[in-house]
C-alpha cells in the first residue's frame, strides 16, 4: 500500500498560493503534504522564501484531513532544538495529530544566516544527533535538562504537548545516517531510490514508514517541461557534497552555468506521459520506498493536481482512472 505525498516547496511559491495549492490537493486525494524549511531559496529564479512554520499553522487550519509535515527542518544552528520541538508540539495540536516531523542535518544556505559559521560534516552530523535526542524527549516529557557537547536545556517543558507524539523522520543521504535514523527516529526520508538505504535503515532496526521525495515536471510538451524543469531545479544536480557548502544563490547560479535542460531531464521525468512518470515513481516503490512525496516542479500547480487526480493516482492505487 502506497501513500501519496505532495510536495510544498516554499522555494517557488507565496505562502498564500501554498495555502490555496494544499487545498487543491486535500480536494484531489493526496494522503498527505510535505513543505520545505528554508530561508533562502536554492536559485535566484525560485523566488520564495517564507517561514514554514506560520504557513504551518495556516496548513492546519486551512485543511481538514490532509496529513502535513516537514521535508525537511535542520535543528542544529537556525533553530535551537528545543525550539523545534515547541513548534511540532503546536503543530501536533492544531493539526488534530496530523503532523510529522522531518528532520536533517541542514546546509550552509539556510544555515550560515545566524553568523556561527558552518560546521564541518562530522560536527554537523554530531549536532544533528544531540538534536534528535533533544526533541524526542521533549516531544515525550522525558527530557527537561539536557548538557551535551553542543546543545543545552534548562528546565524546559512543553506546556502544549499532544497526547500523540509527532513522528520523527530522519533524512539520510547515505547508510550511515539511516541507521541513525532507524536508531533514534520513527522513520526515513530520501531523494533517491536507494536500496541501500532501506537495507541499512531496516538492518538496524528502524520499523517506521519509508519516505522519498520524487521530483517530475508535468506540461502539455516535453520542452516546454524540460524549459521549466531546468528554470527552476538545474540546481539539484550539484550533487550533496555542493548543495551542502554553497553560501548563496550566486553560489547556485554559478555552480549551475554548465547545466543544460537535457541534462536535468535525466533527473526529473518531463512532459505529458503518464506511463514515464509513474516508472520513475515505481522506482521509488520497488525500492522499499512506502511514502511518496511527488514535487511538480515549477508553476503550474494546478495542471499537476489534475493530472494526479484523473491519472496518477487511481494507477498508483490501481482504481479506474476518471474521465
Amino acid at each position: 500500500m502506497v501513500t501519496l505525498g505532495y510536495k510544498l516547496m516554499s522555494e517557488e511559491h507565496g505562502p498564500a498560493e501554498l495555502v490555496r495549492n494544499l487545498q487543491r490537493a486535500e480536494q484531489a486525494g493526496f494522503d498527505f503534504a510535505a513543505i520545505s524549511d528554508h530561508v533562502s531559496p536554492w536559485i535566484e529564479e525560485q523566488g520564495h522564501a517564507s517561514f514554514a512554520w506560520s504557513v504551518l499553522g495556516a496548513l492546519a487550519q486551512a485543511t481538514r484531513r490532509i496529513g502535513l509535515m516537514t521535508a525537511v527542518t535542520c535543528p542544529i544552528m537556525r533553530y535551537h532544538p528545543a525550539i523545534v520541538a515547541q513548534a511540532a508540539a503546536t503543530l501536533g495540536l492544531l493539526s488534530g495529530d496530523r503532523f510529522a516531523l522531518g528532520l536533517g542535518a541542514g546546509e550552509r544556505l539556510n544555515e550560515h544566516v545566524t553568523g556561527e559559521g558552518w560546521p564541518g560534516v562530522g560536527e554537523r552530523h554530531a549536532r544533528f544527533a544531540e538534536a534528535i535526542d533533544i526533541i524526542q524527549g521533549l516531544l515525550t516529557g522525558e527530557v527537561s535538562n539536557y548538557r551535551g557537547t553542543y546543545h543545552r536545556l534548562d528546565h524546559a517543558r512543553l506546556f502544549d504537548r499532544p497526547q500523540r507524539k509527532p513522528p520523527l523522520i530522519i533524512a539520510a543521504g547515505g547508510p550511515e545516517a539511516a541507521r541513525l535514523a532507524a536508531r533514534k527516529g520513527d522513520g526515513l526520508i530520501a531523494t533517491e531510490p536507494r536500496a541501500d538505504l532501506i537495507e541499512a535503515y531496516r538492518g538496524a532496526g528502524g520499523s517506521g514508514p519509508c519516505y522519498a521525495e520524487v521530483s517530475l515536471c508535468y506540461a502539455p510538451s516535453e520542452e516546454e517541461a524540460r524549459e521549466t524543469a531546468h528554470r527552476y531545479a538545474r540546481w539539484s544536480l550539484t550533487g550533496w557534497p555542493v548543495m551542502a557548502e554553497l553560501p548563496s544563490v550566486e553560489s547556485f547560479a554559478a555552480a549551475t552555468k554548465h547545466i543544460t535542460p537535457e541534462m536535468v531531464a535525466q533527473q526529473v521525468t518531463c512532459g505529458p506521459s503518464a506511463e514515464r512518470h509513474l516508472e520513475a515513481i515505481h522506482r521509488f516503490r520497488q525500492t522499499g520506498f512506502d511514502h511518496l512525496i511527488l514535487n511538480q516542479v515549477g508553476p503550474e500547480q494546478e495542471r499537476f493536481i489534475a493530472f494526479f487526480e484523473q491519472t496518477l493516482a487511481p494507477a498508483l492505487r490501481g482504481s479506474p482512472g476518471k474521465g
